[in-house]
């Protein structure tokens, strides 16, 4: 066994798995109800992003360390990674969520952000020459028009565009984090990796608010939810324990065992949960075609998901994409 992977016998359990991602995904859907009710009683969105990492990377810390079993090598060989992850699926994806979840309904601005998935496939393609198969193009025109009803355009809701862009924005941090979560070649073990993302999201965060350039506002007002208030500590805790820290690191296990395709399939659970949680804590009603345009997102992503299996190379030769194909595949084998 290499000294820099001592994850190197790790033996994927898909059962395991499951649980693990809809632990992962029942724990991040409560991020935007409890977020919103904190900026509701008057926290900023940067307020409540930065209890939300930071108490979960002093919850994750120690784990995380204990993990590599003092092989802190691990932590200078890939540092780059950590810095990666903490700034791409926690900052990004979290931050702009929160801030989106401030302009827009909590289920309109996750499935926005769940749309992750269409937006690797078009990357892959323009970057790497991955050409994506007709399931992916139906999948990918069925989740436009489901965001097209979702943001209500033609029910004369006025559109918070910001909103939209930010939702966006935290779209691609969700892909990052898919992505980066499912990679086991690095050797850190998934507690290592969230905590040393969390810690680097939490430190970056508070070095950008001393400068000023992002408004850090709390209060100790309670929350109030529509099923009645509780003090301002209890949202803080469900972000920083739930929603960060129990999120982050069985998400990232999950992926390790299911790999990154299933484990993006299971957690659009968190869709489920979190329009949910904003149903019954926040009276986010959605209109009948709203819920059939969050259908239709939610199809269009099954669908260009399954569509990764078709997806060819437009270089010389024509190769199936590998990674798509399972393991005993023969193509493994050139």
């Amino acid at each position: 066994m290499s000294v820099d992977t001592p994850d190197a016998t790790f033996v994927r359990h898909t059962p395991t798995g499951l649980v693990l991602a809809l632990a992962s995904a029942l724990s991040f859907g409560t991020s935007g109800t409890m977020a919103r009710g904190l900026m509701d009683a008057g926290w900023s969105p940067g307020a409540a992003f930065a209890v939300r990492v930071s108490l979960a990377a002093l919850v994750l810390a120690i784990p995380g360390l204990l993990a590599i079993r003092g092989n802190y090598r691990l932590l200078l060989t890939h540092a780059r990674t950590i810095v990666l992850y903490g700034l791409s699926a926690v900052v990004c994806a979290q931050l702009l969520y929160f801030m989106a979840v401030q302009r827009l309904d909590v289920g309109i601005a996750l499935l926005i952000e769940y749309t992750a998935p269409v937006a690797v496939v078009l990357w892959m393609w323009l970057a790497h020459g991955q050409r994506p198969g007709r399931f992916t193009f139906v999948g990918a025109a069925v989740a436009a028009g489901g965001l097209v009803l979702l943001l209500d355009v033609f029910g004369g809701t006025e559109l918070d565009l910001v909103g939209v862009l930010l939702a966006l924005g935290a779209m691609t941090g969700a892909a990052a984090y898919f992505v980066m979560s499912a990679d086991e070649t690095s050797g850190l073990p998934p507690l290592t990796l969230a905590a040393g993302g969390l810690v680097v999201a939490s430190v970056t965060f508070w070095i950008v608010a001393a400068t000023g350039l992002l408004p850090f506002t709390a209060t100790t007002e309670d929350v109030v939810f529509s099923t009645g208030s509780v003090p301002w500590w209890v949202p803080v805790l469900v972000l920083g324990f739930v929603a960060a820290a129990i999120a982050y690191s069985t998400g990232i296990a999950a992926a390790r065992h299911l790999g990154g395709r299933l484990a993006s399939f299971v957690a659009l659970t968190e869709v489920a949960a979190g329009l949910g949680f904003a149903w019954l804590l926040l009276d986010q009603v959605p209109k009948p075609l709203q819920l059939l345009g969050a259908l239709l997102v939610l199809a269009g992503i099954v669908v260009v998901k399954l569509g990764e299996r078709e997806v060819t190379s437009v270089g010389p030769g024509q190769d199936l994409l590998v990674e798509a194909l399972p393991p005993e595949h023969p193509a493994h084998e050139r």
